[in-house]
């Protein structure tokens, strides 16, 4: 497995009671970035956290802060989460119809662009939108809740993705989201991800706990 992963614990699978602490926790285990899930009862069925709880939480970690909108319509809250302290702001290519639009709206922002694609959704619609992302993002569950399995029929999309990334010559982060523990982990790795988003295999356990889980990954 390569020593260059990136592993982002979702923090959809840290105590909520408890965020900035468990923020905090993950960073000095060893996070390279931290992923918030933002979900919004009708693109994805769950709803989650908005803006607000980006901006409470942005003090308790200096790293990268990883928001993915599983949200319909996202470019009327892009600006709102990159006011809150987003460093990447990532939208799903399914809930927006004008994505080249959406995705230059993220980039006037001065953030990092991602865009991702539910288990569904072919590779390609990324093609024209290519040249302006800093990550993509597949997701090897159906989204919407953690904990689900993995996916295994996304592998052969992240290894078409991988190629075409390396055929751009751009320096795009290939992020997995869904499913992802140590045996999945070595699958996304072998095909090309860089990035890894794990939920509840990072927050197994307690705070003293994390650390094992980050590198187990790693």
């Amino acid at each position: 497995m390569s020593t260059n992963t990136k592993i982002a614990p979702s923090i959809l699978s840290a105590d909520f009671a408890n965020l900035g602490p468990e923020i905090t926790a993950i960073d000095k285990a060893g996070a390279d970035y931290i992923h918030i899930d933002v979900m919004d009862g009708n693109f994805v069925p769950n709803i989650t956290i908005g803006p607000n709880v980006v901006k409470a939480t942005r003090k308790y970690s200096d790293k990268i802060f990883d928001v993915h909108l599983m949200i319909n319509n996202p470019d009327q809250y892009v600006q709102e989460f990159a006011d809150a302290g987003a460093d990447i702001i990532t939208i799903h290519a399914e809930a927006t119809t004008h994505l080249d639009r959406s995705v230059e709206l993220i980039k006037q922002t001065g953030k990092k662009v991602g865009v991702s694609i539910v288990p569904s959704t072919s590779d390609d619609v990324l093609d024209y939108v290519l040249d302006k992302l800093d990550l993509i993002l597949v997701m090897t569950v159906n989204p919407g809740f953690g904990g689900q399995k993995f996916l295994h029929s996304q592998l052969k999309k992240i290894e078409s993705l991988r190629n075409k990334i390396e055929q751009s010559g751009r320096n795009i982060d290939l992020e997995v989201d869904g499913g992802i523990n140590p045996e999945t982990a070595k699958l996304a790795i072998s095909a090309g991800a860089n990035v890894l988003v794990a939920g509840s295999a990072v927050f197994k356990g307690n705070a003293s706990d994390y650390q094992k889980n980050i590198d187990a990954l790693r």
